[in-house]
């Protein structure tokens, strides 16, 4: 039992769940031919990514000093892949009546990809600023992942306090705000490390705020996930008749390039790592 045990598992039970409706959808879809479900298939799966990633790096960071960052870097890309997920299902299916086909809907999923390269890119750095500037590096990583969920979260924040369209007005709307509401208090809880700066030393194993940015992480998804299906179930009708479904090509497109730029970002990296001159070590007096 370390600090660590607990962040692996409500990150790990948590997998599997999202695995286990991404497998439920596949099998109930027409993969081949229903290509308005295509968002919503790659949304669930990078649902699924996010959580097994930071798993992992929960479980093998302890390794080493530099396996610690490269697992990290590993979790901010794949963090990353989730936001673009997300910004894909929100195109396809949440957008306000009055801004589908507008310049915005058309250039929102290829803003969401270049927000994820620089997402990755300053989370990944702020690791090198650990030690000589912790409070810098606290506000580079909150900023790097507050400005790509700020971008993807737009067309929510039109619809429900600007100017709500009629198709808009549905079952949904409760959980987006729902959703909202855990993100926020998820993001509170990383910035402000409570309850264990209140009581240094009782939260070490059960409670610290770290367990608590996950569980409210997993919340924000799982309400996240309720909204955008039924989103896509009562409105379908509409945005079939209004807009054009994703092609293969732009999906495809959209996360290939997520991937290759997020890779390259933590290569890049990772191999700083290793340049880094180790402080030499003092000799024992005899």
């Amino acid at each position: 039992m370390t600090n660590e045990t607990l962040n692996i598992w409500t990150h790990l039970l948590p997998f599997w769940f999202f695995a286990w409706r991404f497998v439920t959808s596949l099998y109930v879809t027409d993969i081949k031919n229903d290509n308005y479900s295509w968002p919503m298939l790659v949304y669930m799966c990078t649902s699924c990514v996010y959580p097994l990633a930071s798993s992992c790096a929960h479980t093998f960071s302890s390794m080493s000093k530099n396996a610690r960052h490269i697992c990290y870097f590993l979790d901010y890309g794949a963090v990353n892949l989730f936001s673009l997920g997300s910004a894909i299902a929100y195109s396809a299916y949440t957008f306000p009546d009055t801004l589908v086909c507008t310049t915005f809907h058309d250039y929102y999923v290829a803003m969401a990809v270049l927000n994820t390269v620089l997402s990755t890119g300053l989370s990944c750095y702020s690791r090198f600023l650990e030690i000589q500037k912790p409070r810098l590096c606290k506000v580079i990583r909150v900023l790097a992942f507050a400005y790509p969920y700020t971008w993807d979260s737009l067309p929510i924040f039109y619809r429900l306090f600007l100017f709500p369209g009629e198709s808009a007005q549905n079952e949904a709307t409760s959980y987006h705000q729902k959703h909202m509401i855990m993100t926020l208090l998820a993001s509170f809880l990383y910035s402000a490390h409570l309850p264990e700066r209140l009581a240094p030393g009782r939260f070490d194993y059960i409670g610290h705020s770290h367990q608590l940015f996950h569980v409210c992480v997993i919340l924000a998804t799982h309400m996240q996930m309720e909204a955008i299906l039924l989103d896509k179930t009562l409105r379908k009708e509409w945005l079939l008749a209004t807009s054009k479904p994703f092609s293969f090509s732009h999906i495809a497109g959209a996360i290939l390039l997520c991937i290759i730029f997020s890779l390259s970002n933590i290569i890049y990296f990772s191999a700083a790592l290793y340049r880094i001159p180790k402080p030499e070590l003092h000799k024992k007096e005899t």
